[in-house]
């Protein structure tokens, strides 16, 4: 049964379990094309389905179900990709403790280094938002594939838009 209402159409709960399932099947071989590994696709798979269920009121009756559990499976592992990336940076600190634990006694001064951070970022954000937003989601740590992917683009004018942004931030970093 449908309803509309505020020329929004809504559907019951059964006939919207039934099209989510009924579509969950063509989701495993993306989780496991996303995820290269089947555990990890099917607890992919899984958490997809728990959103699009926690998420029913966001889905509008009449448009592309399958589109939809796909963004929704895509962000998802976007967001424990970059959740992971994080947690890497956060760990993989073993030259301090390396230094740390020597017999030496050696003093880090950062100031320079943070200069040149501050000078790095700042470049950066006067790139041209054509090149910045590659860049930055390369430089988090993002393959070219899920850059082509996320922004929609072909493969090689985002390799293009990542090599020319390079370019540039070498050309202003080297005045």
């Amino acid at each position: 049964m449908v309803y509309v209402k505020l020329n929004k159409i809504f559907m019951s709960t059964a006939e919207f379990d039934s099209l989510v399932l009924n579509n969950a099947a063509s989701l495993k071989p993306f989780a496991v094309s996303l995820t290269r590994d089947m555990e990890t696709a099917k607890d992919l798979l899984q958490e997809t389905l728990y959103k699009a269920f926690a998420n029913r009121e966001k889905y509008s009756a009449g448009t592309n179900v399958k589109a939809w559990l796909f963004t929704i499976m895509r962000n998802i592992f976007i967001n424990d990709y970059r959740r992971k990336a994080k947690q890497r940076t956060i760990f993989d600190k073993g030259d301090e403790t390396t230094i740390a634990n020597s017999s030496k006694i050696a003093v880090v001064n950062g100031g320079e280094q943070m200069a040149d951070e501050k000078e790095i970022t700042k470049a950066i954000h006067a790139l041209p938002q054509i090149f910045k937003v590659p860049f930055l989601l390369y430089f988090e740590g993002y393959r070219y594939h899920e850059i082509a992917e996320t922004m929609q683009e072909p493969l090689g004018t985002i390799k293009s838009r990542i090599h020319f942004a390079r370019k540039l931030l070498k050309e202003e970093l080297s005045r």
